[in-house]
């Protein structure tokens, strides 16, 4: 009898220890484990944002962590502008179903990119899933194809396009004053009127989108609803309802609480500057 007692004291002693030991490991395991993740959160925390690059936004893109991108991205802007960066910050912000700030970034980048196919594609699908849907007042055939026309380059590449025509310019100017031949000074001068006149109306088109570029006259509607007023003030009448991602273009920019705003149907009210952001 006495044997079997002190063998069962044996065991629950042994029990005991191992219970102890396994008790230990699970405690180191779980401290190395949060080790780990205390310096993985510390080496991310540490190192500044402004040591990130747009690569390191793009591959945080790629891996699903949007917020992460976003961060990096809109820190990368406050270097300085690029249509690339609007564009991706736009589509970080679209993945996490931020209508809004999708379509205020490919706003952004399409000023700078007009012509970008993608840009525009992707801004089409934002503007889908806006709930407004506004006809706007149709331009004439003509203003609507130079608007176009406009659009399909930036303002350096319109630059870029006058010097190239006014050096053109010059050559054929040689050519219709120097040359000798009848054949090659009507050449020229035909040659050189033509170039004179894509000339002026590549620094026309430059200085318009330039002035689009700086003219700050458009925002977008950030709250999920505002309610626009005849007044700028809360006591004044309702006039219409407008909801997120719809843009608007600021009449009167003159207060600093309320702007002044027009719909593309010719409607205008008043909205608190809070519930827009100017593109």
């Amino acid at each position: 009898m006495k044997k079997i007692l002190l063998i069962t004291l044996s065991l629950l002693i042994s029990a005991t220890g191992m219970a102890q030991d396994t008790l230990y490991n699970d405690s180191v395991l779980e401290k190395v484990d949060s080790v780990q993740q205390e310096a993985v959160k510390r080496n991310f925390t540490n190192e500044k944002i402004s040591d990130f690059t747009k690569s390191d936004g793009d591959t945080a893109y790629i891996k699903k962590d949007y917020a992460s991108a976003i961060q990096i991205y809109e820190n990368l802007l406050k270097k300085g502008e690029s249509a690339d960066i609007y564009y991706n910050l736009g589509n970080s912000y679209y993945k996490l179903n931020n209508i809004a700030k999708a379509i205020l970034n490919y706003r952004r980048a399409l000023l700078l990119e007009p012509g970008n196919s993608d840009i525009r594609a992707n801004l089409d699908i934002a503007h889908s899933k806006t709930v407004d849907k506004v006809d706007s007042i149709p331009d004439v055939f003509f203003v609507s194809w130079i608007k176009s026309l406009i659009n399909c380059f930036s303002v350096g590449v319109w630059a870029k396009i006058g010097i190239l025509f006014f050096l053109l310019f010059i050559v054929a100017l040689y050519f219709y004053v120097f040359s000798k031949r009848t054949f090659l000074k009507k050449i020229g001068f035909f040659a050189a009127l033509f170039f004179i006149i894509i000339t002026v109306f590549a620094n026309v088109f430059a200085s318009n989108e330039k002035e689009r570029l700086l003219s700050h006259d458009s925002a977008i509607v950030m709250d999920p609803s505002i309610t626009v007023r005849s007044t700028p003030s809360e006591s004044g009448t309702d006039l219409f309802i407008l909801h997120e991602g719809h843009e608007v273009k600021i009449k009167d920019n003159s207060m600093k609480a309320w702007k002044e705003i027009r719909l593309e149907d010719g409607k205008v009210g008043w909205v608190p500057t809070s519930s827009i952001e100017v593109i």
